[in-house]
């Protein structure tokens, strides 16, 4: 059974997280919530835990991971970044934007997408992330938590508990994290082509020119 912890939304219990990148490190999938909505979360280059991800959302080859980092110096470590493509990162992170980017070395093949070896990328406004990702010291390999099935993200922690009490090893509840996905902007194009018009706004395309 799933364990649920109770996240303060603004001040995050440190005990709380270390015991939750602990979970992370050992191979756990965690549920936790975001600037968009909750997601579910693992270590990056874990195939176990990412095939439990693909399993519960019935995922195909094709679909782009996530791969949630704490600042820009993070981020850079993980996709080949352009000065254009800086601009507009640096004008809309953190917030409630995914970036498609093609992917360095450093991140395992199998989790990129086959075709076009790109990942997605993402830097959250969401205290409790960023206080997780500090502890974890490295990015998350993440995926929206919208059920198969399900018009909408699931929203409520104890409904995520209920539903995933056996396929997710721990339940982060921050609260109510919204019913809206991300924006998702495709840098690898040029322009810069939004593929899924989200919670961030669209006018940020316009501040990085």
């Amino acid at each position: 059974m799933a364990q649920y912890f109770l996240i303060h939304p603004d001040n995050p219990q440190p005990r709380l997280l270390r015991q939750a990148a602990a979970i992370v490190r050992d191979g756990g999938l965690i549920a936790y919530p975001t600037d968009s909505c909750y997601a579910l979360g693992c270590q990056l280059g874990n195939k176990d835990a990412a095939d439990r991800i693909r399993s519960i959302r019935q995922l195909d080859a094709d679909h782009h991971f996530t791969l949630v980092c704490n600042d820009l110096t993070e981020l850079g470590r993980y996709a080949r970044v352009d000065n254009r493509q800086f601009r507009l990162l640096k004008a809309a992170t953190p917030g409630s934007y995914t970036f498609i980017l093609e992917a360095t070395r450093e991140v395992p093949r199998r989790m990129v997408h086959p075709k076009r070896s790109t990942i997605g990328l993402r830097v959250p406004e969401h205290r409790i992330v960023g206080a997780l990702l500090a502890e974890l010291g490295e990015p998350l390999l993440s995926s929206t938590l919208l059920l198969p099935g399900d018009s909408a993200p699931v929203n409520d922690a104890l409904e995520i508990r209920q539903r995933l009490e056996r396929a997710v090893d721990l339940v982060l509840d921050g609260g109510s994290a919204g019913i809206e996905m991300t924006t998702v902007i495709d840098l690898t194009r040029d322009p810069p082509e939004i593929t899924r018009q989200g919670r961030g706004s669209a006018a940020i395309l316009g501040q990085a020119r």
